[in-house]
């Protein structure tokens, strides 16, 4: 059995360029099937926040137009309510206890995960290890703050995905950004791979797997079990 550490953002709301807020949090979807995937393998999950303040849910990844219908929405809700209640401190998280770690998005982590120290130091730890390291969507904002000792990004040179500048557009949400995840990734040296929007997309580079968008949750999910599964057998 493994253990797993997600790393969850712990805002509710999500700052726009004219300065005004806009209620965000994780996406539902993005945490929940790779939680009951994982679970379901015979593995053991952690959720950590920033302040261990229970993370918050974007009501619109709850939506039936987001979920695919009525019944996987109130599936959605229900699981989101259960498996992320009790969350610890990101400070007080040891990674040493830790196998593998995992980044949900929705546009949170743009808000307190790509500035968070604590966040930071754990990607960057996991990097160095070669731990497992599974980031989706919006997610990989938290590579952000994850530095070297000299300054400098700690992924910088790694080929990774994220929600894309493409995606921001179609969803309405590029005019309104105060920054773009896509163009702040590529500024910190990341190679920043995107695909068809909205469809899945995975990249793997060496322990770093890293999704797109939400629908690319369960094949990343699926490809951090076989991470986990290697690591077992080597």
């Amino acid at each position: 059995m493994a253990n797993i550490l997600f790393v969850m953002t712990g805002a509710d709301r999500w700052t726009l360029a004219d300065g005004t807020q806009h209620p965000t949090g994780f996406w539902a979807e993005e945490a929940v099937v790779p939680f009951e995937a994982f679970t379901a393998a015979g593995h053991q999950v952690t959720v950590a926040t920033p302040g261990g303040v229970v993370p918050p849910v974007d009501e619109a990844s709850l939506s039936p137009e987001a979920t695919g219908g009525a019944e996987a929405a109130a599936h959605l809700r229900e699981a989101a309510a259960a498996d992320f209640a009790d969350p610890v401190a990101l400070a007080d998280v040891d990674l040493d206890g830790f196998d593998a770690v995992y980044v949900p998005g929705g546009h949170g982590p743009m808000e307190d995960l790509a500035s968070d120290a604590d966040s930071g130091r754990i990607l960057a730890r996991a990097l160095r290890e070669g731990k497992p390291l599974g980031v989706v969507c919006h997610g990989p904002a938290a590579l952000l703050a994850a530095t070297t000792d000299e300054g400098g990004n700690a992924f910088a040179g790694y080929r990774i995905t994220a929600f894309s500048n493409a995606e921001e557009e179609l969803a309405g949400n590029a005019a309104k950004a105060r920054w773009l995840l896509q163009d702040r990734l590529t500024e910190a040296g990341l190679k920043v791979e995107t695909g068809e929007p909205f469809a899945p997309h995975v990249v793997t580079d060496r322990t770093v797997v890293t999704g797109q968008n939400p629908a690319s949750s369960a094949l990343l999910a699926a490809e951090l079990l076989k991470l986990l599964a290697a690591g077992s057998a080597s």
